[in-house]
Parts: structure tokens; C-alpha cells; sequence
């Protein structure tokens, strides 16, 4: 018989399977939209470049101006790397390929042990939903046309 923490771990796993499935249905959707893709683009570099975005100092801008200091920000390198790709038809696997490359060049393979990988992914994990939340923030109080 199973534990209630395994069933509890199966479900959370099923769900989250269930959730990206739903994601890479609704992007692919977006991703397969000329004109949403063009949206897009334009309203990230807006919430962007008009300094839109809820982080402390500006940071964002700061560090998204120099590629430098950029490699000390997995998050914004992880984002503006995806911007980047961000165009018509661009097939999800490419993003999905890219977001890997980041997490292994930054998280997984700087760490040294199991610890310092619990560390450097839960890190990250926090400050790249800080991000998209700054992003998500800035488009709905600016009436971004792609928001929703």
C-alpha cells in the first residue's frame, strides 16, 4: 500500500504535468499567431525599455542594458535570451531548449553538491516568478494589448 506522501507527490506530479500541457497548448497557439507574436514582442520591450517594471532600484534596466552584468542575473539572461527567440513560428521546443541550456550553464552545473543545487534552483525559481510577476504587473497596469 501507498503512503499518503507518495499519492500526495503522484497528484502534485500529475498536475503539473497537466499544467504545462495546458501551457504549451496556449503558446503554441500564440507562437503560430503573426500578429500576436508581433504583440507580444512589442509590449515586453515596452514594459522594458519604459523602465515599467516593479524592481527595486531599476535594476531590471540596469542590468538588462549590459551584457556583462547580465550573466550575473540568470533570470534576466533567461528572459531576454527567450525575447530574443520570440517570433512567428517559432517552434515551443526551441524556447523549452533554451530555458534548458540557461538552467544547466547556471544552476546545475555550478553546483558542487546535492545542497548547492537545492539552493541555486530554489534561487532561481524565486527570483524568476519575481520576475514574470514584475513583467505580468507591468503589462496589466499598462493596458499591454497581449496581456491575457
Amino acid at each position: 500500500s501507498f503512503s499518503l506522501t507518495e499519492v500526495a507527490v503522484f497528484i502534485k506530479r500529475l498536475r503539473r504535468k497537466t499544467d504545462l500541457s495546458n501551457m504549451a497548448k496556449t503558446m503554441r497557439t500564440v507562437l503560430n499567431s503573426n500578429s500576436k507574436v508581433t504583440v507580444l514582442r512589442s509590449d515586453l520591450h515596452a514594459v522594458i525599455d519604459q523602465g515599467f517594471l516593479d524592481v527595486p532600484g531599476n535594476l531590471f534596466q540596469k542590468k538588462f542594458r549590459n551584457p556583462e552584468e547580465l550573466q550575473n542575473d540568470i533570470e534576466l539572461k533567461c528572459l531576454n535570451d527567450l525575447m530574443s527567440l520570440l517570433a512567428p513560428s517559432t517552434d515551443i521546443r526551441v524556447l523549452l531548449n533554451c530555458m534548458s541550456s540557461n538552467l544547466e550553464a547556471f544552476v546545475i552545473q555550478p553546483s558542487r553538491s546535492k545542497e548547492e543545487f537545492r539552493k541555486l534552483a530554489s534561487d532561481f525559481q524565486l527570483r524568476w516568478n519575481f520576475l514574470l510577476s514584475a513583467v505580468s504587473k507591468a503589462m496589466t497596469l499598462n493596458y499591454a494589448d497581449s496581456f491575457g
